[in-house]
């Protein structure tokens, strides 16, 4: 899989076979599977009529698949090279009449502290959206098979499926996008849970004297920053489809909805400016501390050498025989040298002692 979603020094799997589009069609705001034989091109034919709508979900999408998409809907071609090459940040773009926005949802993996974002891409025409997974990762447990629920049958947090919500259904494709970009922001709050978890863990971890903090601090900043890239530029996307909304006419509990998104969004986004900051600061910390228990070792090492120096000094002197020396012939010259390097030892130990260098 593409390093922007997730980095492992593990080999990336292979991409599994792209599984067919689920394709729903909805009538005054009820969803029913579409016909079995149902493609893109039908999926669009439905939706033209008024009161409907077709949603096109497609779960790890292959280029033959893409081509299909793009020829059936004439997407232009810079947008089909979008869908194919994937691996982009959040953004949101017009082409003649469809609507194409990129968005990355995050999952929070607590064991081995990375988060794992996921690649969605949707594109908006009157009365369909088609909705791409593009991480090839559509398995029970990611954030694609939760966006997956959430378009077909499993509850959302506000208590139900986005098939099962006609009310919602009946506002048409802008109601789908809102949700799962409703989601995608929802979905963020227990990442950043997540990390603000390990980084109370860290600061415990920083007095400790662990000496593998500093990578595990850089590492979590890491993760931090694949937050900040998926959710603030996320915010432009958000806040341009607010002024198309106005410019449109489109309902106004959907604005209500999208507002209410992007305030969400804003709290995340500060949340994990703070979550940054403070990894920083906590990095410099750790370095002031490091840096402190380093000279406090050199200050034992130079002090212990200082006292092992003074005896050492003395019996230098005393070892030269020179005949010169009266103290060789001193009945009390042996005991005296030794008092006197023990006496240096002590008197050293003591000053150094009170210096706090021992």
């Amino acid at each position: 899989m593409p390093s922007l979603h997730r980095r492992s020094s593990a080999p990336s799997p292979a991409r599994p076979a792209a599984p067919a589009p689920t394709i729903q069609y909805v009538t005054d705001g009820h969803a029913t599977p579409a016909p079995a034989s149902a493609g893109v091109s039908q999926a669009l034919a439905y939706g033209s009529e008024p009161g409907r709508m077709a949603m096109l979900l497609f779960a790890n999408p292959s280029r033959d698949q893409i081509a299909q998409l793009a020829e059936a809907w004439d997407l232009h071609p810079l947008l089909e090279e979008d869908l194919v090459n994937a691996s982009q940040r959040p953004k949101i773009e017009r082409y003649d009449d469809t609507l194409f926005i990129v968005a990355r949802s995050a999952h929070y993996d607590d064991a081995a502290e990375e988060v794992d974002l996921a690649e969605f891409h949707l594109l908006l025409r009157p009365g369909a959206i088609a909705v791409l997974c593009q991480d090839g990762r559509w398995v029970d447990g990611t954030p694609s098979a939760r966006f997956a629920d959430e378009l077909e049958v499993a509850p959302s947090e506000r208590g139900r499926a986005l098939l099962d919500d006609s009310e919602l259904l009946r506002l048409g494709p802008e109601a789908v996008m809102y949700r799962i970009l409703d989601t995608i922001v929802d979905g963020y709050r227990p990442v950043l849970e997540g990390i603000t978890t390990d980084l109370e863990e860290i600061e415990k971890q920083v007095f400790t004297g662990d000496p593998s903090v500093a990578e595990r601090i850089y590492r979590l900043s890491r993760e931090v920053i694949d937050v900040q890239h998926a959710c603030t530029p996320l915010t432009s996307v958000i806040e341009a489809l607010r002024g198309g909304f106005r410019k449109h006419g489109i309902a106004d509990e959907l604005q209500a909805y999208l507002q209410d998104v992007s305030d969400h969004l804003t709290r995340v986004d500060a949340r994990a400016s703070e979550l940054r900051e403070s990894l920083a600061q906590i990095l410099s910390v750790n370095a002031t501390l490091v840096g402190q228990r380093q000279n406090t070792a050199m200050q034992k090492i130079s002090g212990w050498a200082a006292i092992a120096l003074a005896p050492t000094i003395v019996a230098g002197i005393y070892g030269m025989n020179f005949d010169s020396m009266p103290e060789l012939h001193w009945a009390f010259g042996y005991p005296f040298a030794i008092g006197l390097m023990v006496t240096l030892s002590v008197a050293l130990y003591a000053i150094f002692k009170k210096s706090k260098w021992m």
